[in-house]
């Protein structure tokens, strides 16, 4: 393999790299979209690390809950009158398309009030500290899915690069493809 088709390797390599690290959550983890179990949603999202691209699965009965994405005053209030899109599929997967809030709450009288809302806050990370963006009426593009994408408990990136141990790594690859040719 010459130089230049390993320097092209190694940028498809990066590039699926850097592709596949948005992460799929399911919303309540096992216990999914509810209000049976004591779920605390604000907890559970509190523990996440949101991205662009990650994946957004609510889990749940379709007879007795809904998915409505809403501003923050409807949030706050609990006001179902006019959601900025409503999901009803029981395993409904959103993806998460730009920073900021995005408010959920099962539209179903009294659930909303029982708890069973989230705000998912999707920091813009930058070489300093992340700080929040954006506006939290801003209106993302949401795609409803009949077929989601899997959904383990603890969603984590599928190709992870962090730490020391994982950038030498990286970087001990690229010296060995670029210098293999000269042994």
């Amino acid at each position: 393999m010459t130089l230049v088709e390993r320097v092209v390797v190694l940028f498809i390599v990066m590039t699926i790299v850097k592709v596949s690290y948005a992460a799929v959550y399911k919303v309540g983890d096992s216990a999914g979209w509810t209000t049976l179990d004591t779920i605390d949603y604000r907890k559970w999202a509190a523990t996440k690390n949101f991205q662009i691209g990650d994946t957004i699965i609510f889990e749940y009965n379709a007879k007795f809950h809904n998915v409505m994405r809403v501003t923050h005053a409807m949030y706050k209030t609990c006001n179902a009158s006019s959601p900025i899109a409503t999901f009803t599929t029981g395993k409904d997967s959103i993806n998460i398309t730009n920073h900021g809030h995005h408010f959920f709450f099962c539209g179903v009288p009294g659930h909303c009030q029982a708890g069973q809302k989230v705000d998912i806050n999707v920091l813009k990370v930058s070489a300093e500290a992340p700080t929040p963006s954006g506006s939290a009426l801003a209106s993302p593009t949401v795609q409803a899915s009949t077929v989601p994408a899997p959904s383990p408990s603890n969603a984590t990136p599928l190709i992870s690069l962090n730490g020391s141990f994982g950038l030498v790594g990286l970087a001990m690859g690229i010296l060995s493809l670029a210098f293999s040719s000269y042994v």
